[in-house]
């Protein structure tokens, strides 16, 4: 039997089910998955290996109008989903009419790749809102074939991945096929504490944060990091730190034990704080965490 290998680049608003739908396809937590928009920085790639086929997905951030430098850094790796793909899955919600950017849309419409549209959170939907919102998408996206799913139950998750493998061209794979992913061991780090902030704290902090692993030393049974966490002002380098270093602490077992089931290893964590001013508007900073491609 032919292998068929291909990039499968899934995009679409903010918060949409992007992340929990590539990890439903991977089996692994790669992607951070909170209830706060924009927690997806980069593109990530997700591996499927089988016998006869590779999968290569990429979860993208979710589209919006760019404020400041690191958000039209997040919007040129959207731009680059359309480059390589060879399908398409644009995510949306139910509820939704609109994909935030016209520009974007008229691409999905005039892809000339297949285009998977995939109708996420029908479990929170009557059957009713469900026809209307799938006669609305077909009307929209005419060149689309459209699946309602539900990322986070599973449920017609198997059937898309099916149906992604028919569409694959026939190919050998592009990765070794014991990968995971494309991202090195400290990525995923870095991504583990930025979502225990996102989840921990309000307001502007954890999208003022960034996080860099500056030691990641393995040995048989135990992984020792050391990661700093950066902020824009000496007021957040407070709030993350807490009372006593009560608030650091709490991220700092919450990313353990998520790292400990990553690695399947013992982890040991230091965590420090640091002022790097205005980081998200320094496009010399911004190379240096991996965003600016430009």
């Amino acid at each position: 039997m032919a292998h068929k290998a291909g990039f499968v680049n899934i995009i679409g608003n903010p918060n949409v089910g992007k992340s929990t739908l590539m990890n439903a396809f991977v089996g692994e937590r790669l992607s951070i998955i909170t209830s706060k928009a924009q927690t997806t920085r980069h593109r990530i790639l997700g591996i499927v290996n089988g016998e006869d086929f590779q999968v290569v997905l990429s979860d993208t951030p979710g589209i919006i109008k760019p404020a400041y430098e690191l958000q039209n850094s997040m919007m040129d790796f959207v731009k680059s989903a359309f480059e390589d793909a060879d399908v398409l899955i644009y995510m949306v919600e139910i509820g939704e009419k609109e994909l935030k950017d016209e520009a974007f849309f008229n691409k999905i419409v005039h892809a000339k790749i297949p285009v998977l549209l995939l109708l996420n959170k029908i479990d929170t939907s009557e059957q009713e809102q469900l026809e209307q919102q799938v006669a609305l998408w077909t009307e929209k996206v005419p060149n689309a074939e459209i699946y309602p799913i539900s990322a986070l139950k599973n449920f017609n998750v198997k059937e898309v991945f099916n149906r992604i493998i028919q569409l694959l061209p026939e190919s050998e794979p592009y990765y070794p096929k014991d990968a995971l992913t494309d991202k090195p061991e400290r990525f995923f780090v870095n991504e583990t504490i930025r979502e225990k902030i996102l989840i921990n704290y309000d307001k502007e902090i954890p999208y003022a944060v960034e996080i860099e692993t500056e030691e990641f030393i393995e040995d048989d049974n135990i992984i020792r990091i050391r990661a700093v966490i950066m902020v824009e002002r000496e007021t957040q380098k407070g709030i993350i730190i807490g009372h006593k270093g009560s608030a650091i602490k709490r991220v700092g077992i919450q990313a353990r034990e998520d790292l400990e089931k990553f690695f399947g290893k013992q982890i040991h964590i230091e965590m420090f704080v640091k002022v790097n001013k205005d980081w998200r508007s320094n496009s010399y900073q911004l190379k240096r965490f991996g965003y600016n491609n430009r």
